[in-house]
């Protein structure tokens, strides 16, 4: 094995797909793939979720959509993030999102309404044009927040029944998944397409299945003896006679250096992360002594990038995100193509 193996299953994503739209009530699904697919692979996700319903991909730059493009010549693309490639993204027959005027011409756009979150949008609807084919905003608490949630449905009810000839999306991962009355005509769904929770829950209370899975293996393992310590700082130090795994895995990988006390398996068991977590390297208290090589998991059979955020006081897209599965660092594979 490499220093760290990422696997995708795409068999996982179609059926958080398939999950999705069942909750949507004949809403599209418009899978959201920026940000390298949230760590996944935007490419093979987004094939993936086209091939099993979804109906669009959005990304957040014209640039990531340029390079679904290249390899998806028919797929409906939406840029969510603001952009002034408005030529290229033309050429492209890509969709734009704007979110003040004055509105370019020759390019479908999505009029973007800012209902609640503070932040891209405008406050009254813009009088849309020939171009404009949608409108939308964006739930700003609906993980968290039912009350101000159910707000925002109406403020943009209220706003786009003027239009109703519009295609109409609110809904992220949080809002498909607990208000109906979010979905309208589409939902933009990131999160839960990987099988990763907006709620910072198990993703199975959802009926979604974790997409990633992230493993590595015991390179050293050496026995601590009462007063040693392992790792920067020594932050650990041994009480009583303790075996340590070293695991070739660190925060340049995307094992966050605030990982420290998080739980990970070794040969099957879960195992406490102990001492600092350096750049390239962890360490892993056992309760015996193991063969170099042993399996480790980070990601995958019950361990949850749930568990992961709540140790990191963070959440589980960042930690996504941050995982490099670069060529030096790691390897990638793809299961279920």
């Amino acid at each position: 094995m490499p220093r760290s193996e990422v696997t995708i299953d795409l068999g996982a994503l179609r059926r958080n797909v398939r999950r999705l739209l069942d909750v949507l009530g004949g809403a599209e699904l418009w899978a959201v793939v920026k940000a390298e697919g949230y760590g996944h692979g935007a490419l093979d996700c987004g094939r993936a979720a086209l091939d099993a319903g979804a109906t669009a991909l959005c990304t957040a730059t014209v640039a990531e959509a340029l390079e679904l493009r290249a390899e998806l010549p028919d797929a409906r693309i939406l840029v969510l993030g603001p952009s002034d490639d408005v030529a290229a993204a033309r050429e492209a027959r890509l969709e734009l999102t704007v979110s003040e005027g004055p509105l370019p011409e020759g390019v479908p756009l999505h009029l973007k309404l800012d209902t609640g979150m503070g932040r891209w949008g405008v406050s009254e609807l813009l009088e849309p044009t020939r171009d404009v084919v949608g409108l939308m905003s964006h739930l700003a608490s609906a993980d968290c927040d039912p009350a101000f949630t159910e707000r925002q449905i109406e403020r943009f009810r209220e706003l786009t029944a003027p239009h109703p000839q519009l295609t109409r999306h609110l809904a992220n991962s949080a809002g498909a998944l607990r208000f109906p009355g979010s979905c309208f005509d589409a939902a933009r769904c990131g999160i839960a397409l990987y099988g990763l929770s907006p709620f910072g829950e198990e993703p199975a209370r959802d009926g979604l299945e974790p997409v990633l899975r992230w493993e590595s293996e015991l390179a050293q393992v050496k026995l601590l003896r009462p007063g040693e310590s392992t790792g920067y700082g020594r932050r650990f130090v041994a009480e009583a006679e303790t075996w340590i795994g070293i695991v070739p895995v660190g925060y340049a990988d995307g094992f966050r250096r605030d990982l420290t006390g998080t739980e990970v398996l070794v040969a099957g068991e879960r195992r406490p992360v102990v001492g600092t977590v350096s750049m390239d390297a962890l360490a892993v208290a056992l309760d015996r002594e193991l063969p170099r090589g042993t399996l480790v998991v980070l990601v995958g059979d019950g361990v949850l990038l749930e568990e992961h955020a709540r140790v990191a006081g963070t959440i589980n897209y960042e930690l996504a995100c941050g995982i490099n599965a670069d060529a030096g660092r790691a390897r990638r594979l793809v299961a279920g193509a």
